[in-house]
């Protein structure tokens, strides 16, 4: 296969792209950093209630 024809398919794929807009982007990465922060402070919330039921039956 011709490294030209790699390079020429290559750049016909890439026109095929659709790049996000900046606020999509913005809401994209606010999004994740909502959820991240939920599952974060759920999983927070559950290591307090174990480590407590863990601590009142060994002491």
């Amino acid at each position: 296969m011709d490294i030209a024809k790699v390079f020429k398919d290559a750049k016909l794929e890439l026109a095929k792209v659709i790049f996000p807009t900046k606020p999509q982007v913005k809401q994209a990465f606010i999004s994740v950093v909502v959820v991240v922060s939920a599952v974060a402070a759920f999983l927070a919330l559950v290591d307090l209630i174990m480590s407590s039921i863990v601590s009142a039956i060994l002491g």
